[in-house]
């Protein structure tokens, strides 16, 4: 075997190993559920989407919630971000599932708390609710 094709077959063989071991699996099931807790009946109207999946409006009701499931994608670019309306806040954009923040901190399941103050995330590492954002205004 000559030297150059050695060369490149030992390059593909580290790319290889190199790749599998930080690869994300496009089988890591992915729950995500957004809770509405304003209180008062309050109803929570929320427009969910990815690139390639839109998950439509969504009214939910005070004291309910809505989740869906997904697959990650192979590049660890999966991202899914919401629109949310309710009586005080007339347009709030947040990313709901945002592979680079989440794929630890919730691992296969990202579940928000939507209150009167802000949004909350479960941290799945710690089991704490943690305050994620204000509402602006």
């Amino acid at each position: 075997m000559q030297a150059s094709t050695l060369i490149v077959c030992n390059a593909l063989v580290i790319l290889l190993i190199l790749s599998s071991c930080t690869s994300v699996h496009s089988d890591d099931e992915v729950h995500v559920s957004i809770m509405n807790r304003l209180g008062s009946g309050k109803n929570l109207t929320l427009h969910c989407q990815s690139k390639d999946t839109d998950l439509g409006q969504q009214n939910v009701g005070d004291g309910s919630e809505f989740g869906w499931d997904f697959a990650v994608n192979v590049w660890g670019s999966t991202l899914f971000y919401c629109d949310m309306v309710w009586e005080e806040v007339q347009q709030y954009h947040f990313d709901a599932y945002y592979f680079q923040r989440d794929f630890a901190r919730c691992e296969s399941q990202c579940s928000w708390l939507v209150s009167g103050e802000g949004i909350y995330g479960l941290n799945g590492q710690t089991g704490f609710w943690e305050f994620a954002y204000y509402w602006s205004g």
